[in-house]
């Protein structure tokens, strides 16, 4: 049985995990500009910019959105006291999951880049994974080699897709 103690613990990280990422995610130029400039004249001032496709980070506020609906409607029924145990229990269950899966994209992504230098978007969904990269290339070579790289990290056939976006 879920008490409520842990339950606002799993609410209440979730919640800092997805704003935490959401304000990585998105591009704020003016306080980025501000920092920069922060101590030096005009002459020494260098713009930062980081180069991530817009398509990449769309699919991330995307997703973003995607999960806290479900979050808030598994949270719902955790919280409603007509609910069965079965059900609570599966709710939980499936918050669970998600946090898992948040967390093993975020590893796989940066997997990608180190190992291939490439920005990507990663979405696990059962057995089936979606591989998005920002590449201008689109190499089968290269999609086999990170089908290959995925794959290893998981016991189970994953039913890999890479798509290129440039």
């Amino acid at each position: 049985m879920i008490n409520k103690q842990g339950l606002w613990f799993v609410t209440l990280f979730s919640l800092i995990l997805v704003l935490g990422i959401y304000y990585v995610t998105v591009k704020d130029d003016s306080n980025l500009l501000a920092v920069a400039t922060a101590g030096t004249t005009d002459k020494e001032a260098e713009v930062v910019e980081t180069n991530e496709s817009s398509i990449l980070v769309s699919l991330r506020v995307q997703d973003e959105e995607e999960m806290l609906k479900e979050m808030e409607s598994l949270q719902t029924i955790l919280l409603d006291n007509e609910a069965s145990l079965q059900e609570k229990n599966d709710a939980y269950n499936s918050l669970q999951t998600l946090n898992a899966n948040k967390g093993k994209e975020e590893s796989l992504e940066k997997k990608i880049k180190e190992k291939f230098n490439l920005e990507s978007f990663i979405k696990i969904k059962n057995d089936q994974i979606s591989v998005t990269v920002a590449s201008k290339e689109h190499n089968n070579t290269l999609a086999n080699n990170i089908i290959r790289t995925i794959q290893e990290e998981f016991d189970t056939k994953m039913y890999i897709v890479v798509k290129f976006q440039g």
